[in-house]
């Protein structure tokens, strides 16, 4: 699939380590990219992920894998 997956592990909306796990079951071949991905303002209030570099953004972590899985197909 190449899907590039970016999420933060210091923004306060975000669980790095569930995100990552969620989306290695989507695909489990991406590239995860772990770190500040420069949306903090965002990261701060609700958890995100930048999916092939578009910001796909959620009022819950089960709201991002959702709107993940929209993006991938």
């Amino acid at each position: 699939m190449n899907n590039e997956f970016r999420i933060c592990n210091i923004c306060a909306a975000v669980n790095a380590d569930s995100l990552e796990k969620k989306l290695r079951q989507l695909d489990p071949e991406a590239k995860i990219i772990i770190g500040c991905q420069n949306v903090c303002g965002i990261g701060r209030m609700k958890p995100f992920v930048i999916v092939n570099h578009k910001l796909v953004v959620g009022n819950n972590e089960d709201e991002v894998i959702e709107k993940v899985k929209q993006e991938l197909n």
